[in-house]
């Protein structure tokens, strides 16, 4: 069983989370952690909101994930405000171990409850060749909408 635990840019484990490392064959469907911490820092700042969290198998570093927070004022990309699935990686040296689809799970069950603010959809978006990932995330019961952003594929939950 995983653990989830908040990561910042000032927090210990933010050098061993920026290690971490996918396949050479998926470098072009998620984004290095560094960025995203990067990008979950300067989102806060702008007063958006992005939880970025490392994936602990006991006290083992295996990947990462990020959810965000979109208020429609600020970001109207899906029209409404919405939970956003932002980032999932597992360690190359730790997958097809059931730890992303555990990470899953258990940011469906925190965005649930709401604990920025309301909103009736959680979104995410994966490279169209990424059938790995819109496999995963259509188990889970997201649907494409059939919108693309920054080319890629958009689909959504009802949370």
């Amino acid at each position: 069983m995983i653990e989830l635990k908040k990561i910042s840019i000032t927090d210990n484990n933010m050098k061993e989370c920026i290690e971490l490392e996918v396949s050479p064959e998926q470098t072009r469907f998620v984004a290095h952690n560094a960025v995203s911490l990067g990008q979950a820092y300067a989102a806060n700042k702008r007063g958006g909101c992005a939880v970025p969290y490392a994936i602990y198998e006991e006290d083992l570093m295996v990947g990462f994930v990020m959810y965000g927070y979109l208020r429609q004022e600020i970001d109207d990309t899906f029209g409404e405000d919405c939970y956003y699935f932002w980032r999932l990686m597992i360690d190359k040296d730790h997958q097809r171990k059931g730890y992303g689809r555990q990470a899953v799970k258990r940011i469906l069950d925190e965005v649930k409850r709401k604990p920025i603010g309301a909103a009736d959809h959680i979104y995410i978006s994966y490279e169209p060749e990424n059938t790995v990932a819109q496999t995963l995330y259509k188990s889970f019961g997201f649907e494409e909408t059939g919108q693309i952003d920054d080319g890629e594929l958009v689909a959504r939950l009802r949370i």
